[in-house]
């Protein structure tokens, strides 16, 4: 391990900062690391399901008691792309089973559950350390960031949690329609336990595809953090910085070794040391610069002679504190005077700056209030349709009403279009043109939804729409009657499934029971 050829700054870091250079480590390497884990995690996911396929819970169990086992080659990855020396994945998957012989089945015993695993792993696998060595060197590694690798843990299990709960509402969101509406979560309840393996198998196979994103960035934020406790346990940073000041100085050693032997030239001879000795440094009091035109002694006798002439003649000691002398201060009254005017002047400023700032204020209130209206406005104007399908409950007035749409789903829906007897005229419908009678009552149901109930349809809608607008108009049995019409609307005209026989009698005495009698919202 050479410390120069590190990809990363080998410096001492706070705990936190450790582990965000290990989600930067594996992001860096993020395609090893996950194809890795893919190609041995993904084929003991396939022999466990297809050894315990009545049993999905003892696979995926099983599946994850072993990702200690699991966690070895990332960190192996990780450690030789630490300085520079990259595995590939075919160099990667050929070491892994000699990294899963020492202590494998001390860490799927007794060391299966430690907080603390991610911190610990590069101690066995890294140090090769087992037995009182490791428990010495883990006593003291883990009197730092050991917290750090316990919150890392409890951490990431919350967040496997999260991410298999996403992915599995995200396979919900992404089902047909269709399917959502032929489903009775009922009957799912009911069903026997053989027919839905395959989905509580589709639910662990979620969880594996989880762990291929998570568990690299698991493994490599523990080992950043055992790398920081070593950083300052070790003081690699200090011996970093004399490796790279040795490198830079090993170039220029011979300069220097020049440059001496050129400074012990010019040091004075013993003859030279003599004379110094023998001749003291002039005090300063003595006489110097005795060859110059102007010395010592005639710029002090100059000095003095300037010292004792107008304006300097005047010489005095004071020893105590006293106030100015009463003509300083009447000389100075006009300055005084003016300062006042200035400090007057000053404060009329201010408050004129004062004026400012309340109209300022004025105007950023009055923003604020725009602001405010505005946004009631785009609120009212946004759900303008739901006001105006609820706005008769509260009794409020109401302007004149717009027409109600010709068409929905490239169906006519006005009352004109329709047959006085809908139950009627499809029943006489139903036996030859059983399209046509469904549409007929798909039609008029529309039609009755627009007139006498005023819900705000228009032709974006869709028909899952609709049924959302109807359970809104809180009538149990128009819900149950509009929901299977629908259905079997939909069925016929996008699936070419034809509705049994026995449904023509149920849908039109339902129609007759809700409409043909008066019932109406």
């Amino acid at each position: 391990m050479r410390l120069t050829d590190a990809s990363v700054a080998i410096r001492p870091r706070s705990p936190w900062e450790a582990l965000d250079l290990g989600v930067l480590l594996a992001r860096r390497h993020a395609g090893l690391l996950m194809a890795s884990w893919a190609l041995v995690t993904v084929p003991i996911f396939a022999l466990l399901c297809l050894l315990l396929w009545d049993s999905p819970g003892w696979a995926i169990f099983a599946f994850w008691w072993l990702k200690p086992a699991y966690e070895r080659l990332p960190l192996y990855i990780l450690a030789r792309a630490l300085f520079g020396d990259t595995p590939s994945l075919k160099q990667a998957l050929k070491a892994l089973p000699s990294l899963l012989r020492p202590q494998l089945l001390a860490s799927l015993t007794w060391r299966r559950f430690s907080p603390t695993r991610s911190f610990d792993l590069p101690v066995l696998q890294l140090e090769g350390l087992s037995g009182q060595a490791r428990s010495q060197r883990l006593v003291v590694l883990g009197q730092r960031d050991a917290g750090a690798a316990s919150w890392l843990t409890v951490v990431g299990m919350h967040l496997e949690i999260a991410l298999w709960l996403g992915l599995a509402s995200l396979f919900y969101l992404l089902l047909p329609a269709q399917i959502e509406l032929d489903w009775s979560w009922q009957s799912l309840a009911n069903a026997a336990v053989d027919e839905w393996l395959w989905l509580e198998h589709l639910s662990n196979l979620l969880y594996v595809l989880v762990l291929i994103v998570w568990e690299p960035v698991y493994v490599a934020c523990g080992f950043t953090l055992y790398l920081n406790r070593r950083t300052a346990l070790e003081g690699w940073d200090i011996e970093l910085v004399f490796r790279q000041l040795r490198q830079r100085l090993t170039g220029v050693a011979y300069a220097l070794l020049l440059g001496c032997g050129l400074l012990l030239l010019q040091t004075p001879t013993a003859a030279m040391a003599a004379e110094i000795v023998t001749s003291p440094l002039p005090g300063p009091e003595a006489a110097r610069l005795l060859k110059q035109p102007l010395n010592s002694q005639a710029a002090r006798d100059s000095i003095s002679q300037l010292l004792d002439q107008p304006p300097f003649e005047h010489r005095e000691t004071v020893t105590r504190w006293r106030f100015g002398e009463p003509e300083q201060a009447a000389d100075g009254s006009e300055e005084q005077l003016s300062g006042l005017f200035e400090l007057i002047e000053k404060f009329f400023k201010l408050a004129e700056f004062w004026n400012s700032i309340d109209a300022v204020a004025l105007f950023f209130e009055a923003l604020l209030w725009a602001a405010m209206l505005g946004l009631a406005a785009l609120l009212i104007w946004r759900y303008r349709q739901w006001l105006g399908a609820f706005v008769r409950r509260i009794g409020l007035p109401q302007r004149a009403a717009t027409p109600p749409s010709s068409q929905l789903f490239g169906l006519e829906v006005t009352a004109q279009s329709l047959p006085a007897d809908i139950a009627g005229t499809a029943e006489q419908l139903w036996a030859e043109h059983p399209r046509a009678a469904l549409g007929l009552l798909y039609r008029a149901l529309l039609s009755r939804l627009l007139e006498d109930y005023r819900l705000p349809l228009n032709s974006a809608f869709t028909e899952s729409e609709v049924l959302h607008l109807i359970e809104g108009l809180e009538q149990p049995e128009l819900t149950t009657f509009s929901q299977t019409l629908t259905l079997h609307w939909q069925n016929l005209a996008y699936g070419q499934r034809l509705p049994p026989d026995d449904l023509r009698q149920a849908l039109c005495q339902d129609w007759r029971d809700l409409f043909d009698d008066g019932a109406r919202g």
